[in-house]
This record gives C-alpha cells, structure tokens and sequence, in this order.
C-alpha cells in the first residue's frame, strides 16, 4: 500500500509539475521560440503603408494619408517629374490641392451632411467612428508621403555591394542578421548622404552619436567609411539591445535614442504600449514609424532580390593596411599606383584637407586598397621591411 501510495503521490506531483511547466511556457515562451522582429497587431497597417511606399508607389506618386492611422489613406497623386521646369513648385501646388479637396470632404461629413460622391463614400469608409468630431479632428492630421520605390530599388542594387562584408560584421557580434538591411530605412545605402540634421553615411550617424564608436574629427569622419561605420552600428545596435531588452525597442533607440526610449519603456513598460501612447519630446512621426518602417524596407528588399539577385552589385575585393605613422595621401597613391580618383573612392573618411594634401594620413587610419597580386606583394614588402628596420 505504501508503494502504491508513493506511486500516486509521484504521479500527483509529476502532473503538476507538467501543468506548471505549460502555464509558465505560455506566460513566458521560450527564448528561441520567440520572434526577434515581431509584428504587432498595433503596427501591422503602418507595415502595410510602408511596403507600399518602398514597394508600390515611385517618386512621382505622392499618398495623401492620416498621420496617426496609416490605414486612412485619402488618395494617391501624380507628380511632375523633378527634370521638369518649376517641379518643386507645380509638386507643391497639387498636394496643397489634393490635403485641401480631403479637407473638405472631411468638413461636410463633420457637420453632419451625408456622402454625395463616390470618392466622399470611401473617405467616410475609412473611419469606424462616423461621429463628427472624428471627421473635424482628421483635418489636422493629414499628411503627405513621397513614394520611394524607384529610389529604393536602387538602394536594393547598390546594398549588393555592401551586404556579404555586413553579414560577417553582424555574425561575429552575434547579432540577428537582418538588421544589415536597417540602411535601406536610412540612407538607400547611399554611404555619401547628408541628412538636415547633420547625420552622415549609410548608417546615418550624427555627429554626436558618431564621436562615440568613431573617429570623427578634421581629418577623418569614419561615418562615411561603409565597413567602418557598420562595426559602429552593430555595437552601437547591440548596446541598445543590452539596455532594452527587445530589438523593435533597441531599433526605436537607434532613431529616437537610447535615453529617450528607456524613459519611455520605464513609464509604459513596452514597445505596443510606447507605439500607441508614448508622446513625449521628439517622439513623433518618424519614432513612433522607425521600427515598421524597417520591418517594411526587409521585406520589400527581400522581395527585391529575390527577383533580380543577379542585377544587384558586387563586392568590391579590398586590402587593407593599417598605417603605423602619418603618411601624405600621394605617397600612398605612388606607392600602390592609385589614382587620387580610386584612393577617395575607396577610403570615403579621409576628408578634403588629407586628400589635397595639406594634412597627411594620420597614422591610425586603416587604408583600403585594390585587392590585386600587385598590391599583395607591395603589402607584403611593406611590411618586411617595417619587421627589417625593428631588428
């Protein structure tokens, strides 16, 4: 009786052990079972907007749209092509055009007076509260999008230059591998962009930002550098993931900064509810859309592709040396047999003043090089005669 009772007793305790696992599994899923880049319910309409200006629409389509719901889209317009005498100013007049007709349909239906029309049927379709201080309260928040599409696709062809060497850079930190294609939100990896705010490079560092995993200074902006600054985004991504916890909060942080965002998550306590309420300081428009706007530009670029993998660029083979004293660009040039056109182009850091000479390549930057026998051997003889002139 004993044993059948220790038996029962185990059987009791192994159950309850089995329920206790399952309870906790569904309140805490295992790690690896999760989704690094989740799509909340919250985000999945401004998903489907940004595939839309990444994917469907060029830049000579403009979306007129709701600011704070992504999912009210008023209309789509042509747009003079930027070669065309006055563009800015006809682009401008039709948009202004385009926000004041949705102005109006809006001001009808909110005093009350019914659709007429096909086109104020749909507008009035797009909102589940048909009361007329939602329809009032809409005509603040009209906005309007560029479509990117034909910038974007170039982007996708231009990244095959650069994606295999970021690949490495993000596995060697352990890094999810898809955070490579964050470029495409920033900079459609053009390394030579310049934002308003002074944020430069593929990865859009500011200067601020940049000073602190780069060297950034009079001689060098190592934001410029590709690879370089890619090092710096990976560890700059990875801080923000060590404080944060969650890559759509660490990827909000590399917009709206790291500070800011774990203030945010300490008063909300996580990303749906700092998607949905969080409004303070510069949290705006483009904060609050960073993180679907990168789920967007990975899977339009994956699509992309997927389609025209064999169009997209090719690395480039390079070598690099790392200089042990400072050495004038033309000598380097002379040495290796670059022209001063191939030299700038492959170190994009070194500025104007190191490249005209007045200053010389200080003596910690890491120089690309042509990877060809020629230069491998010139390398090679380099460095034997620096090992030479220790003994």
């Amino acid at each position: 009786m004993n044993s059948i009772a220790s038996n029962k007793k185990s059987s009791c305790c192994l159950s309850g052990l089995i329920v206790t696992v399952f309870l906790v599994l569904l309140v805490c899923p295992l790690a690896g079972a999760a989704e690094k880049f989740p799509v909340y319910p919250c985000i999945k309409s401004h998903v489907k907007f940004w595939e839309d200006v990444y994917g469907r629409y060029s830049t000579r389509q403009g979306i007129i749209h709701d600011r704070d719901n992504l999912a009210r889209v008023y209309t789509v317009i042509n747009l003079a092509d930027t070669k065309t005498a006055n563009a800015e100013q006809i682009n401008k007049q039709r948009v202004e055009l385009a926000k004041e007709q949705v102005r109006a349909i809006l001001l009808r239906l909110g005093n009350g007076l019914p659709p007429r029309t096909h086109e104020e049927r749909r507008i009035a379709s797009l909102f589940t509260s048909r009361r007329p201080a939602a329809y009032h309260a809409a005509r603040e928040t009209i906005r309007f999008q560029l479509g990117q599409s034909d910038r974007f696709y170039e982007g996708v062809i231009r990244s095959g230059k650069y994606l295999p060497a970021f690949r490495k850079i993000f596995m060697s930190k352990g890094l999810p591998t898809e955070l490579i294609y964050l470029p495409h939100v920033e900079s459609s990896f053009n390394p030579k962009a310049y934002s308003k705010a002074g944020a430069a490079g593929l990865w859009q560092f500011t200067r601020s930002t940049g000073k602190e995993y780069l060297t950034v200074n009079d001689l060098v902006d190592e934001r410029l550098d590709p690879f370089t600054a890619t090092e710096a985004a990976a560890q700059l991504l990875r801080d923000n993931f060590n404080k944060l916890h969650c890559w759509p909060l660490a990827l909000t942080a590399y917009n709206y900064g790291r500070n800011g965002t774990m203030r945010a998550k300490k008063e909300l306590g996580n990303y749906e509810r700092i998607f949905m309420s969080y409004n303070q300081g510069a949290f705006k428009f483009a904060s609050r859309n960073f993180y679907p706007e990168f789920i967007a530009a990975y899977r339009v670029a994956k699509r992309i592709e997927k389609a025209h993998r064999f169009s997209l660029e090719r690395p480039e083979p390079i070598i690099t040396l790392r200089l042990k004293s400072d050495t004038p660009a033309r000598r380097i040039q002379s040495y290796y047999r670059l022209s001063a056109e191939q030299f700038s182009r492959l170190n994009p850091a070194l500025l104007r003043t190191v490249l005209d000479g007045e200053h010389a390549v200080p003596s910690y930057y890491l120089v690309r090089l042509p990877a060809n026998k020629q230069n491998s051997l010139r390398l090679a003889r380099q460095q034997t005669n620096i090992e030479r002139s220790r003994m």
